[in-house]
């Protein structure tokens, strides 16, 4: 399974990422960083990216998702901005900031307990009560991994101003759940001219489908989505087009406990004057849970967005370090 290239242009429509040198961080872990934050990307997270150049070239006027909130309010505002309808089904757990935020920019929601009816049977069911309607995936259609690939492409452009010498020691890590920006940043780089780039994914130990893929060398399904942290990781596999681009682009993954996860949150406040939602952490979280891996390196850390439950944003600020300290 191919993904055809070239990679698109980054719309106007789309902000460039945000580059921080978080020195304060650096001179903690006495390593080499630099973010790039998606915090401040229309609507708070990458998925902008994903959502609307799928939007743009959907032939439907209606379209359906599940997503736990980032790629739901970013398909919700490119469904608004282009004259189309969203529909996105959520779990009843998901953050009640998410479930307004998609609300608010104008998508309607249909919740569901995912222990009992996984999200795509709701899906399957939208659809089949909307004739001509189409599903979005967050991270597996091919339009969602070229929107995904224009960050690769910024962060290739800025590679290209690094000295010779400092880009041979440029290291990419970035969070893991569907795939979606993983396997478009692995793209992004190649189209860039950077493909010898090492990407090192970042995903939660208790979420770790991909990690087990890449050990296995073939697709794990988890029995359940996991309850993680990182809500936006709280899928069971990743699609079948990412495992393709992956399965060879990948340098590797580290496996993130939740209390790094928690920490990453922290640090990224305290050290870097940064919001990021626990799934957006969980790159500088890698950087915690494998400082060996990025030594001697030129690092840049995806923080791939903001979108954060105040209430569960203060219990980790206070100390918070697991699913059930944070969630009760």
């Amino acid at each position: 399974m191919t993904i055809r290239l070239p990679v698109p242009e980054r719309h106007p429509s789309v902000r460039p990422t945000t580059w921080i040198v978080p020195e304060r961080i650096e001179e903690r872990l006495g390593l080499s960083l630099r973010l790039a934050s998606e915090t401040f990307q229309r609507t708070g997270s990458f998925k902008f990216r994903a959502a609307f150049h799928f939007a743009r070239l959907a032939k439907a006027n209606h379209l359906v998702a599940a997503s736990s909130g980032n790629f739901g309010q970013a398909l919700a505002l490119s469904c608004r901005m282009l004259g189309k309808k969203a529909t996105i089904v959520m779990p009843d757990r998901a953050s009640r900031v998410k479930i307004g935020a998609v609300k608010g920019f104008g998508g309607t929601v249909e919740l569901t307990d995912t222990d009992r009816t996984p999200r795509r049977e709701v899906v399957e069911r939208l659809l089949a009560e909307h004739p001509g309607s189409r599903r979005a995936s967050a991270y597996g259609a091919e339009a969602v991994i070229l929107g995904n690939a224009t960050l690769g492409v910024e962060i290739g452009e800025r590679l290209a101003s690094w000295p010779e010498e400092r880009r041979r020691r440029a290291a990419v890590v970035v969070p893991i759940g569907g795939g979606g920006i993983s396997s478009g940043l692995v793209l992004g780089l190649r189209h860039a001219g950077y493909p010898e780039v090492p990407v090192v994914a970042a995903e939660p130990a208790i979420a770790n489908d991909a990690a087990e893929s890449l050990r296995r060398e073939e697709l794990v399904t988890l029995a359940q989505e996991p309850e993680t942290l990182a809500d936006g990781a709280r899928v069971p596999r990743i699609g079948n087009r990412n495992w393709a681009i992956l399965r060879e682009g990948l340098s590797g993954i580290v496996e993130v406990p939740e209390r790094r996860i928690a920490e990453a949150v922290r640090l990224l406040f305290h050290g870097a004057n940064l919001k990021a939602e626990p799934t957006g952490a969980l790159g500088l979280g890698a950087v915690l849970t494998d400082p060996e891996r990025f030594a001697g390196k030129e690092t840049v850390v995806i923080v791939t967005g903001g979108n954060v439950d105040p209430a569960v944003y203060i219990r980790i600020l206070e100390g918070a370090s697991t699913p059930e300290e944070v969630y009760g």
